[in-house]
């Protein structure tokens, strides 16, 4: 029984996608290289934290969302969405 899980994974990996596309876009309008480097570093500040929380029950589901959030904002803003 994970339906609600599953439910919060995908809303808070579509909050994320549009928080990492809308600040990376941003940042690409300053310089593109800025904008890999701040997603760099906040990831890397973000993921030790993201480590610890998977092993919370309700948590995972939100750090399974936002994994995948970032990894699809990652993507769309390869492919120039924003």
């Amino acid at each position: 029984m994970n339906g609600p899980g599953w439910v919060v994974a995908g809303f808070s990996a579509a909050v994320v996608a549009v928080a990492v596309i809308a600040c990376g876009a941003a940042m690409v309008a300053v310089h593109p290289m800025l904008s890999i480097v701040v997603n760099g570093v906040v990831a890397a500040g973000v993921a030790p934290t993201l480590w610890q929380w998977r092993a919370v029950p309700v948590w995972r589901w939100v750090v399974l969302g936002g994994v995948i959030g970032i990894a699809g904002g990652w993507v769309a803003l390869l492919f120039g969405a924003g």
